[in-house]
Formats: structure tokens, C-alpha cells, sequence
């Protein structure tokens, strides 16, 4: 603190320096003789308002928050405008006052004040330039120093001045840009911050080899967004691999500053998906800055990234809460290093334990509560179903009413696509948690909607969360195959972790906003569904990620359909049939008012399920599912269970 408050002393001292030697050589320059010394004798009478005037003026437009090392030309504009301001003002001066009331004739004069604005855009401009000059030297002959890995830097143009200046900076250790490859034709034989444009990304082999021959042999691959999602993107990964060369992607861009962007593997997950859906971070952050924020199940692949998005976006504190103990101790390391003023704590609790549990709420007292504690694999649930009901509706059942009795602002339920007209364990139990939670908030709504709001969320496959088909058929293919399918025909929706992640807090702004403004109606949204894009095929998946790898499907890895497990059905679908649909007006989201039987009914099926369970009783059980979700069948065949729905189709039901 004390070497940032001594740097910026130092700055407001040369700024305030410079405007006197500037007025001080514009009277030199243009005067001589008497005329000097007069002026120069009566200068400090001006200077003492002058320089003050000048320092406010500094101060407004931000040059003493900008660092030198990055002086730019939005730094430039702004030294262009305060200079043409004191300027104005000397002529303002000169021509009302000087010339008028105190001496008598023009002390400074139009071309001294010419003079001045000249020589005081160099004097503020020209040491910041030079300073910016004199470290991205240092740091050019510091990458040559320490044997940097030469790269290739991929990417539009705008993208690619952005990973240079931060290579620039010293932000990516140990990296030297010897070359860029453009999506566009019309940037060869250019340059950017001296690099040049060697070809286009079809390119690639023959700059690595013309490179080769003036003996610079390229190591790296820095893929920036638009190379990733370039049509062109495939195939450059798997050329890539065939070379040996490890690619890199620029992630950060969206974020302020150079100092967050960061360099990270290239995976097949980067390449799978359509572009995701645009963010409003403003809304997020006005929705969870300075709230306190609990997350259930927070050490898991979707609560985790919940726990570090909720720190980025301002909470006031955050607490994680985990059964896991690794999975506790792992995600707080995690957003310890963080740099977020969130104050984070975390504590191990089991969403079963309900007195644990509300003791939880009442200590910590949260405004905003996400439930993603869950178990969530299929096969495991229909083997160990008594576990599934005990977790998935009991503890989201504990968590609700902790919820509602401490006065938590809003819950929301992670839930699943496969809680639609479910045909397993896990979409039965997620579908029995979302019903309860709806027949809470619709007596929130009936009490005129100043009680605690509860919504589920929905969602398909997350790409590299545990227990994600991704993972697995990388693992296949690294061992040699061979990638394993159940059906030939078995579709998928996918989203990033990120992506489900944002979309999930964008829901519960959506779902707070409108709670506030409930009538006592009782028919507002309380499922949310996020849209995924066209389902993708399976076994087009597992061609598409050989030969990514660089090998050839059904000639150097096999495909082996396996069969369809258990619970599992080929298609998933996003609304139930009788579920009326509405738009947010959101990009990425949409929403439906509820259809669920009253508290009293529920409370009487979970009373009959909680006996089942606990003597293990499973056709007792499955009698109680069948009673409360009508479409629930456990004779039914899963392969013939639910229709393909895309997020367009769905859309096109909307009203």
C-alpha cells in the first residue's frame, strides 16, 4: 500500500512539474527581453490558480489511475483532454481578466497558448509512452533471455493484440509470439504490435515449416476465442496433435484488465459445444452483490462453479456446504486465491440431517440459498433407490424448510431434465423435491408473495463434471479404446460448467424479481429451464472426439455399442406436456408456472415414501411415484420413454 501511495505521489509530482516547465518554456519560446522577464516575474500569481486548476483537471480524467506501463491511446485522449481544457482556460483568463482588469493587455496571448498546448501534451504524454517503450523492451529481451517456448498465436486480429500486449507484460511466462495465423486472407503480409501475419489457419504446416527452415522451431499453439469457435477449429486440433504441439487458449477476455487473463490446455470439451450464451453480469451482479449465500452439495462439478461465481459477482459471504470432506477442503483452497472480497466459510453437513441443517440456517442466516447437494447417477440410484429418496427428496425436503422458517429471500433447486416424465430413480426423486418446493412457494404467493421464493432449475449433461460421458470416452481413447455407447440413437443436451453456472443465477434473478411483484394469484413460474441448443447424438459424439484425438473411428478406435442401462432412456425432454410455457424475456432461459397437487397431498406421499424407504420396500415405493407423477412408469420400456425436444421446439410452444 505504502510503494502504491509512493508511485502515485511521484506521478501527481511529474504531472504538476511538467505544467509548470510547459508554461514556463512557452513564455521562452515565444518571448524575449523585457517582455520575458515581466511575465516571468508576475508568473507565480498565475501558478499558484493555475497548478491547482491543473491538478483537479488531472484528477477528473483518470490519468492518475492508469498505469504508465500500459499507456494506451484511450490515456492519450484523456491528456488530450485535460490539456485542451487548461488551455481553454488560459484563454478564458487571458482574454476576461488579463487583459481587462489586471494588466492591461494579453499576458499570455494565442500563439503562447498554442505553445503551451503543445508542449504540455508532450510533456505528459511523451515520459508515459517512453516509460511503456522502455519496459516492453525489457520484457522482450527478458523472454529472449530466459529461452522462451516459441508460438504461434492464433486468432482475429483485435483478439490477437490483446494476448500480445499481455505476452508483452510479462502476464504468460516464458512465451515469444514469433507469428500469427488469421481467419481472414485480407491480414496477410500485416503485422500487429510487430508480430507478423504468416498465413491463415489452413495454413498451418507450411508456416511451421517455413519458420523451421530460418531456424525458429515453433513449440506452442495460443488459440484466442475466435479460434475455438472457428469452423476451422476441429481440424486445426487435430493437425496440431499430429505435430506434437500443445495448444493453449486465451481465456479472460471478457473480463477488465490484462492481469485476468490467464492460458489454459486446449481440451476436446472447448470444441464440442455451439457458442454459449451471452451473460448479463450486470444483472448477476446487482442480484448477489452483498448478499450472503449458501450452496448445498458446494464442493460438486455444478456447485463449486456456483461458489466461484457467486465470489466474482460480490456476495457479502458465502458458505459452502459439503458431506465431503476433500470436496469440502478442495473448493475453499480453490476460492481462497480468488481475488474477491467475499468472505468465505464452509462447514460438513448432510442435507439428511435436518437439525444440522437448520441449525446451519439460523447461524448463518442466508439470503440466497442453491440446493445442488444431490445423487445423480442413474445406475446407482436404480440399484441403491432407498439412498436416492433419502438425499434427492428428504434433504432437498430438510433444505426448503430451513429455507422458508429462517427467511431466506429465494432457494433454488438444481434439478434435471430427466425429471420430466421420468422414467428413473433420479429424475422420480428430482421431480417428488421440485413439487414440494412448488407447493411452498405457491403459499409464499398466496400470502402475497413476501415469504421466501422457491424455484427449480433445470438442465441436461454438464461437459466435465463427474461422471460426464466427456471424461470418459477421453479416458477410452487414451487407453486405445475401445469407446464404449449404450444405443446408437442415445441423444443428449450439453452445457458448460460456466455456462450452467450463470444461467442458474440468472434464473433466480429472474425468479426473485418476479416473486416481488407476485399478486396473491399463486400462478407465477417456478421452473426454469435452460435452453441447451440441438440435442447431440451419442455415437456422433464419440466419431467426433476420435478423431479429434487424432485417429480414425472403426480403424484405430472402435465404437462398441454396450446397451441401454437401466433408468435410462434415449431421449430427454425439457417441459412436461401439461407444464403451461413462458418466455423470461432472457436470453438462455424460460420458464413455467407449476402443476403439482397441494401440500397436504404431498406431505401424505412423502410420509408413505419415508416408510418405504426405510424398510427398503421398493414397490411401496414405486406405488407412491406412480400416485404422485402420473407419467411415471416402471414397466415402461426406457428406450421408448420421452420424445426428442429441442430448445427451438420448445420455443415454438411458448405463448
Amino acid at each position: 500500500m505504502a510503494q502504491l501511495l509512493a508511485k502515485k505521489t511521484l506521478i501527481i509530482a511529474h504531472d504538476l512539474g511538467a505544467t509548470i516547465l510547459a508554461v514556463v518554456l512557452a513564455f521562452i519560446v515565444r518571448f524575449e527581453g523585457p517582455q520575458l522577464g515581466e511575465r516571468l516575474a508576475l508568473l507565480p500569481h498565475v501558478l499558484v490558480v493555475f497548478v491547482p486548476l491543473a491538478a483537479v483537471t488531472y484528477w477528473y480524467f483518470g490519468l492518475y489511475r492508469s498505469r504508465w506501463r500500459f499507456a494506451s491511446l484511450p490515456d492519450l485522449s484523456n491528456i488530450f483532454k485535460a490539456v485542451t481544457i487548461l488551455a481553454l482556460a488560459l484563454l478564458v483568463g487571458d482574454y476576461v481578466l488579463a487583459s481587462s482588469r489586471f494588466y492591461g493587455y494579453f499576458f499570455f496571448g494565442k500563439i503562447t497558448i498554442a505553445l503551451y498546448w503543445v508542449l504540455q501534451m508532450f510533456l505528459l504524454g511523451g515520459p508515459r509512452l517512453a516509460w511503456r517503450y522502455l519496459k516492453y523492451a525489457q520484457s522482450r529481451h527478458s523472454i529472449e533471455r530466459q529461452d522462451a517456448t516459441a508460438s504461434l498465436v492464433l486468432g482475429r486480429s483485435a483478439e490477437v493484440e490483446v494476448a500480445l500486449r499481455a505476452i508483452e507484460s510479462g502476464a504468460f511466462s516464458k512465451i515469444a509470439a514469433k507469428g500469427i495465423l488469421s481467419p481472414r486472407e485480407s491480414d496477410l503480409d500485416q503485422a500487429i504490435r510487430g508480430v507478423p501475419v504468416l498465413g491463415t489457419f489452413v495454413e498451418l504446416e507450411q508456416v511451421i515449416a517455413d519458420l523451421a527452415e530460418r531456424g525458429i522451431n515453433v513449440r506452442r499453439l495460443v488459440m484466442t476465442p475466435s479460434a475455438i469457435n472457428a469452423p476451422e477449429a476441429d481440424a486445426l486440433l487435430a493437425r496440431a496433435r499430429r505435430l506434437g504441439l500443445p495448444l493453449s487458449r486465451l481465456q479472460g477476455l471478457d473480463e477488465e484488465g490484462l492481469r485476468d487473463l490467464t492460458l489454459a490446455p486446449v481440451d476436446i470439451e472447448d470444441l464440442l459445444l455451439r457458442p454459449t450464451v451471452e451473460i448479463d453480469k450486470a444483472r448477476l451482479a446487482r442480484f448477489i452483490r452483498g448478499k450472503r449465500v449458501l450452496v448445498t452439495g458446494g464442493g460438486g462439478s455444478i456447485g463449486s462453479e456456483i461458489c466461484a461465481r457467486v465470489a466474482a459477482f460480490g456476495a457479502d459471504a458465502l458458505y459452502v456446504l459439503e458431506s465431503s470432506e476433500p470436496a469440502l477442503h478442495a473448493v475453499t483452497e480453490q476460492l481462497a486465491v480468488l481475488d474477491a472480497p467475499t468472505r468465505i466459510e464452509g462447514g460438513i453437513a448432510d442435507v439428511r440431517d435436518r437439525e444440522r441443517i437448520e441449525h446451519l440456517f439460523r447461524q448463518f442466516a442466508p439470503d440466497v440459498v442453491f440446493h445442488a447437494a444431490a445423487l445423480k447417477h442413474v445406475p446407482y440410484l436404480e440399484q441403491d433407490w432407498s439412498e436416492g429418496i433419502k438425499t434427492n427428496v428428504f434433504g432437498s425436503v430438510n433444505v426448503a424448510d430451513a429455507a422458508v422458517a429462517t427467511g431466506v429471500r429465494a432457494l433454488v433447486m438444481i434439478s434435471t431434465d430427466k425429471a420430466i416424465e421420468p422414467v428413473s430413480m433420479l429424475g422420480t426423486t428430482k421431480r417428488l423435491a421440485e413439487m414440494y418446493a412448488q407447493a411452498l412457494d405457491a403459499e409464499t404467493a398466496a400470502n402475497g408473495g413476501s415469504g421466501t421464493r422457491l424455484i427449480a432449475v433445470r438442465f441436461g449433461n454438464v461437459l466435465g463434471s463427474v461422471g460426464s460421458v466427456v471424461p470418459k470416452f477421453k479416458a477410452q481413447i487414451a487407453r486405445g479404446g475401445p469407446v464404449t455407447v449404450t444405443h446408437p440413437d442415445m441423444v443428449r443436451y450439453f452445457m458448460t460448467v460456466r455456462e450452467a453456472a450463470d444461467l442458474v443465477l440468472t434464473a433466480a434473478s429472474h425468479a426473485d424479481a418476479e416473486g416481488r411483484m407476485a399478486t396473491g394469484a399463486g400462478r407465477r413460474a417456478a421452473v426454469y429451464v435452460l435452453k441447451m441448443g440441438q440435442p447431440v447424438r451419442i455415437y456422433d459424439l464419440a466419431q467426433r472426439m476420435i478423431r479429434l484425438a487424432g485417429f480414425e473411428p472403426g480403424v484405430d478406435i472402435d465404437i462398441a455399442i454396450t446397451g441401454v442401462r437401466p433408468g435410462e432412456r434415449l431421449h430427454e425432454i425439457l417441459f412436461a406436456r401439461e407444464e403451461p410455457m413462458t418466455e423470461t424475456g432472457i436470453d438462455g432461459v424460460m420458464a413455467a408456472e407449476p402443476v403439482f397437487a397441494d401440500k397436504a397431498r404431498i406431505a401424505g406421499w412423502l410420509a408413505r415414501l419415508e416408510k418405504a424407504a426405510r424398510t427398503y420396500d421398493r414397490a411401496s415405493a414405486e406405488a407412491v411415484m406412480a400416485e404422485a407423477i402420473p407419467e411415471f412408469s416402471r414397466r415402461q420400456p426406457p428406450a421408448a420413454a420421452g420424445l426428442p425436444v429441442s430448445s427451438e421446439a420448445v420455443a415454438s410452444r411458448a405463448p
